[in-house]
């Protein structure tokens, strides 16, 4: 099968670094703004502040990146690419074969990502737009009311999401130049406080860490971990846009990233050092290290800067929902709904409905915890979760592709335990904010869940018939002139069964339902592929030149227009001779062709109250039924709103209850 040079891998570019910095790094490159107020949050405020806290509390932020982000994520990680696309959902694609469970880590790994996109944008910009209060006028016109920032924050989050349906093809463009600056500037002022006291990179030492983890002076405890593991979130979008930038370009990329940011931090702990119980900041409310160590001259321009940053993360984290969504809809993880690409690119795509919901939920969050420092608690609790999935998919990728013996295991092992502290630790945050993550990605789970059994009992109840039995019947109807001819070709959707068989749901509609004359029938099957961007077809005609099963063989990255696709096959049949000419007597053009006319049929499956099924069953296909109907038409799925459409709901066939038998009376 051929595959197209989109699957190629993408080249190393100046260019490609810096649209790197602007898609990949915006979550991870925010994280400066609040990781090191949580720290000092939960270490008591200013007043705690000692070199035994700073070197302790750094060198864990410091590792943890090193260890989740630059040996996962950036070394192990984008080794495992599909076809040079990344993401718990590539991954899996790679190892489901190895065994049915798989579907598990993915399907919860996805569900906590998806969580994750919607508490990003809160936090991110509620924590740039609390920035304000460290200048002296903003401070004065916002005052201690939060109720102002929240309303700020909404504006900007309802703005960011309204911009959705346009693409971000041309904002994009400044995304990676901004992004670098904003790298710079925080590299920048980290290293002139770090110069101002060089002790300060003692904390690049572990044994600092390891030290004040167990240290009684640790007033957080293990949940000091939780605050240093809001360092490496957005570290799972460096596997995740791999195939939007190329891994070469995040290898050349993430060295100059991880310095500024170590840089930023070491600085803010620099600077705590040199003001370690000023009586004037501990009046400040919600001391925030990263914009109190700026001059006041200096902090107008950081909070541009920062929510410009903050906005940039948002997006990141808002495309890269969509293209989870989608993905996970072609694996067949969630119903499919409608999707435009609104870029030159099929990697910029837009879901309304997931837009919509996102949109809902960011603004839930900000009404719901209002400060940054609430949505902390529930922030990184689902990307653990996702990070636990990923590392046990990876685990059997290094195992079973791979062929490795005792790595894998050395792998699992070490990163289950030491994400498993992570998780730990964010966990017990659960009831300061933390059950709200838990909550949205178990709801999402529960969708997933839902469609994959509930197409599950669709699969295991399908009886499929042998396609070559009803060629002469087939071939009856289309030439009985008491029945209305209903199209010239007539076109099903068919599942991806084999070539020789259809779904008894489809002849049932065709000669029993209500017959339907047509000179052609078309049977569909829409196969995605592993490879991202695979375009091909295949046909069989059962020995006839009126009924054709095409296979469509299209990667998960590549939209179904099937209705295009179609017209396409049937113009190259017809030219070649494999389907007759079908002319036509009316038409406004001067050469009509010898195409004819198209309708599509559409088929509903509906659970009779009589069918013997399961409870379990019948609760996973109901739900299932549910969820499509909110999902949106199968119309928009495959692209045939323009098309002459004909939606038909058949029974879903399966085992009927006995009923008694009557006994007549008169």
């Amino acid at each position: 099968m051929a595959h197209s040079p989109k699957a190629n891998a993408i080249p190393i570019s100046i260019a490609g670094m810096l649209v790197t910095l602007g898609v990949v790094y915006g979550d991870i490159g925010t994280s400066p703004m609040y990781v090191t107020k949580a720290l000092l949050s939960g270490q008591g405020g200013i007043m705690s502040v000692n070199e035994e806290f700073i070197l302790g509390a750094l060198s864990l932020v410091i590792w943890t990146v090193t260890l989740l982000t630059t040996v996962k994520y950036v070394l192990v990680s984008l080794k495992a690419d599909n076809h040079g696309e990344g993401g718990i959902f590539a991954l899996y694609s790679l190892v489901r074969r190895y065994g049915k469970w798989l579907i598990i880590p993915a399907m919860l790994g996805g569900s906590a990502l998806l969580a994750d996109g919607i508490l990003t944008p809160a936090v991110t910009i509620t924590t740039a737009v609390e920035g304000l209060r460290t200048i002296p006028g903003a401070q004065e016109a916002l005052g201690l009311n939060q109720t102002n920032v929240v309303i700020i924050t909404l504006i900007i989050v309802c703005i960011l999401f309204a911009v959705q349906r346009a693409g971000t093809s041309k904002i994009g463009r400044a995304f990676g130049p901004v992004m670098t600056f904003w790298f710079l500037f925080l590299g920048g002022a980290g290293l002139y406080y770090v110069l101002g006291n060089l002790s300060i990179l003692r904390a690049i030492n572990p044994l600092y860490g390891i030290q004040f983890l167990f240290s009684p002076h640790n007033h957080a405890g293990i949940m000091i971990l939780g605050s240093c593991f809001l360092a490496t979130t957005g570290a799972e979008a460096l596997y995740s846009d791999m195939g939007h930038v190329g891994k070469g370009n995040i290898y050349a990329t993430w060295p100059f990233v991880k310095v500024c940011l170590i840089l930023s931090y070491l600085g803010q702990g620099a600077w705590l050092l040199s003001n370690a119980g000023n009586p004037e900041l501990v009046a400040v409310s919600d001391l925030n290290p990263f914009f109190q160590m700026l001059g006041p001259s200096i902090r107008p321009f950081a909070v541009v800067l920062s929510t410009a940053a903050a906005i940039i993360a948002s997006q990141a984290l808002i495309t890269g929902a969509f293209s989870l969504v989608s993905e996970a809809s072609r694996l067949d993880l969630m119903p499919h709904m409608q999707v435009f690409y609104p870029a030159e690119t099929k990697g910029q795509l837009y879901i309304p409905m997931v837009n919509n919901v996102l949109w809902a939920g960011c603004a839930v969050v900000i009404l719901l915890f209002q400060t940054s420092a609430h949505m902390e608690a529930a922030y990184g609790l689902a990307i653990t979760i996702t990070m636990l999935c990923t590392t046990v998919l990876l685990f059997t990728y290094l195992r079973k592709i791979k062929d490795l013996k005792l790595l894998p295991w050395v792998f699992l092992a070490f990163f289950v335990v030491l994400e498993g502290f992570f998780f730990g630790s964010s966990l017990t945050k659960f009831f300061h904010g933390g059950y709200f993550t838990v909550l949205m990605a178990l709801a999402i789970m529960a969708i997933m869940v839902a469609w994959y059994f509930g197409t599950n009992v669709e699969r295991r109840q399908a009886t499929l018939l042998p396609v070559k039995k009803y060629v002469h019947m087939l071939d009856q109807l289309r030439h009985d002139d008491t029945v209305d001819r209903l199209a010239d070709n007539l076109v099903y959707l068919v599942g991806t069964g084999d070539r020789e068989h259809l779904d008894r749901d489809v002849l049932y509609s065709i000669l029993d339902r209500h017959p339907k004359r047509a000179q052609a029938y078309w049977f569909v099957c829409v196969e995605v592929t592993d490879d991202p961007y695979t375009c091909a077809y295949a046909v069989e005609n059962f020995g006839s030149d009126f009924i054709f099963k095409v296979h469509l063989y299209l990667g998960y990255k590549v939209p179904q227009r099937v209705n295009a696709y179609l017209r396409q096959i049937v113009g190259e049949l017809s030219r070649s001779g494999e389907l007759p000419p079908q002319p036509r007597q009316y038409s406004v053009y001067e050469d009509p062709g010898t195409i004819g006319s198209f309708r599509f049929c559409m088929l509903r499956k509906t659970l009779s109250p009589e069918s013997d099924v399961t409870p379990i069953d019948r609760f996973a296909i109901s739900l299932k039924y549910a969820i499509r109907s909110v999902a949106g038409s199968p119309v928009r799925w495959y692209g045939l709103e323009s098309s002459n459409v004909l939606i038909e709901y058949v029974p879903l066939f399966t085992k009927f209850r006995s009923a008694e038998h009557l006994v007549r009376i008169r």
